[in-house]
């Protein structure tokens, strides 16, 4: 049975170094924990495994991490006696392998209110097999009861109690599914203009956006309309860095729609314009498809001619397995936003790895406070992983700091190449549509959203206007500027915050302004004061 199990453990060993390229060393202690398990007498083995790690500890990859190897070693080798308990950590281990097989992708679903966001992420879980028959029903009884039949298949993604009474998001839903090839974090967003901050939160996360429009009757004409979420939400997805949008035409079932190829071919016409004055190249980032949210049609499978015989595309899980996964860099300086804190057995914080890669045991710092802290433990999705890369949404459970001390919109950066933490910057503005009555000049204030940061910002000189034609800046430097000028201007903030250049990081580097609960401006930082490199 030992010899089995030996055998076991070293195909598992051969298939993790196959998948798990991120980081080599990484393995290491990996394999000689499963050796231990497999035979715990081998101890010709144990020498070969520890003379091949002095061997792979030197090379030079390591050198960010080396000093948080000493602490992960001993908390690999310590269950080495317990033979009885062993099963646990192995689990662990072939869920880690299998879980970096797949490529991982960030969707967020985004929209007028109303559109049906909530419900076609509903749907794709109960597709998916996320959710079980028996919770359908109790949603579909609790739904009946607050007399609002059709809004069962969105409780799965609003989950407290004041989305489901008022039938709106207000909090970004998150939850994940997976097809043969990739795993997907649903990011679902509010579409109501109130909630449009947490909507920036959720859509900074995101790789790709599913723009949810509404084919009923007056429903596509009232987001598309001035003030409409629709448009406001394609222009904030394109400045956060969304640079690929699947557009899904839901509501086709709908009695007034019933799968014309008119009203679809109309929606189709309206928004192509819009898309390319929004940034977006329409041919190579967009697609359209049309389907119904409740029903669940074309979300897994294609339409049948039956229902909507003009179809003939992919569906929507086909498009979203298409998506190419954008470049990251796994070994890069650690980059992760954190989005939210609470306690549980230390302090967990939560956010999306933007660049780099962690590992438990590691020591990072947080910026801007410069809090020392040490990873303790690393959750992806649900599941506990010891070392997790770029482009993950995780729950990292840190010592060193206390929850009150943190704030979304810090950052968890390495020791060794820190984020820089400013309270003045340079940026290229793009103003979109200033309110009534307002000038764009030095002393205008607004809100400014970057990454996970909400904060008060004043716009202190307009540097140089730029010339629309030519892209290149006017001699004259502006006193003031318009609706659709481009300006290069210094803006100041009240508090410290962590931001990068957009060219060095660009999910770090842009940025929108908003006053009064309307967009009024987008940019990208494109100068950092000198001092805050060596704060």
């Amino acid at each position: 049975m030992d010899i089995e199990e030996d055998i076991k453990a070293l195909q598992l060993d051969s298939s993790a170094e196959d998948t798990v390229l991120v980081n080599v060393e990484d393995a290491i202690p990996d394999e000689a924990i499963k050796h231990d398990k497999a035979d715990g007498e081998d101890s010709v083995m144990e020498e070969e495994r520890k003379t091949d790690d002095v061997e792979k500890s030197d090379m030079p990859e390591d050198e960010l991490r080396d000093e948080a190897h000493p602490d992960l070693k001993p908390e690999h080798v310590e269950p080495k006696g317990v033979s009885g308990k062993e099963s646990s950590p192995l689990e662990d281990m072939q869920v880690e392998v299998e879980v970096n097989k797949k490529r991982h992708l960030n969707v967020v679903f985004i929209g007028h209110v109303d559109a049906g966001k909530s419900t076609i992420g509903g749907q794709i879980l109960l597709l998916s097999g996320q959710v079980d028959d028996r919770t359908i029903q109790k949603y579909e009884k609790e739904a009946k009861d607050k007399n609002r039949e059709s809004w069962y298949m969105a409780y799965i993604m609003d989950t407290n109690e004041e989305e489901r009474v008022k039938g709106i998001t207000v909090e970004v839903g998150r939850a994940h599914f997976e097809t043969e090839t990739t795993r997907f974090t649903i990011l679902d967003a509010p579409g109501h203009k109130s909630y449009v901050p947490n909507m920036i939160s959720g859509a900074s996360q995101a790789d790709i956006g599913v723009l949810v429009i509404s084919a009923r009757k007056g429903e596509f004409e009232t987001g598309y309309e001035r003030g409409g979420q629709t448009r406001e939400h394609v222009q904030l997805a394109k400045t956060l860095g969304v640079t690929k949008l699947i557009i899904v035409v839901n509501k086709m079932d709908d009695p007034t729609v019933n799968w014309s190829k008119e009203r679809y071919d109309e929606i189709e016409s309206k928004m192509v314009p819009f898309l390319r004055s929004s940034g977006y190249n329409v041919k190579k980032d967009v697609q359209f498809l049309p389907i119904s949210g409740l029903l669940g049609s074309n979300l897994k499978t294609r339409l049948e001619k039956s229902v909507c015989p003009w179809w003939s595309g992919h569906c929507l899980f086909e498009v979203l397995d298409a998506v190419e996964v954008p470049p990251r860099d796994p070994n890069g300086p650690l980059r992760m936003p954190i989005i939210d804190k609470f306690k549980d057995m230390g302090t967990v914080v939560m956010g999306k790895i933007e660049s780099g890669s962690i590992r438990e045991g590691d020591n990072l710092l947080i910026m801007p406070n410069k809090a020392a802290v040490k990873v303790l433990a690393i959750f992806c999705d649900e599941d506990r992983v010891r070392h997790v890369g770029p482009g993950e949404n995780v729950r990292v459970r840190l010592s060193g700091v206390e929850e009150d001390d943190l704030l979304s919109g810090f950052v968890l950066c390495s020791v060794a190449k820190p984020i820089p933490a400013v309270t003045e910057f340079v940026a290229q503005l793009q103003i979109l549509e200033l309110l009534d009555n307002a000038i764009f000049t030095a002393g205008y204030k607004a809100v400014l959203h970057v990454h996970a940061v909400v904060e008060e910002c004043e716009i202190v000189e307009l540097m140089q206007q730029i010339d629309l034609k030519t892209k290149k800046p006017m001699k004259k430097k502006p006193l003031f500027v318009k609706n659709g000028a481009i300006v290069l201007c210094r803006v100041q903030v009240n508090n410290m915050i962590c931001v990068e250049k957009f060219s060095n990081f660009a999910q770090l580097g842009r940025f929108t302004l908003r006053t009064e609960g309307k967009t009024v401006a987008v940019g990208k930082i494109t100068a950092l004061p000198t001092v805050a490199d060596s704060a």
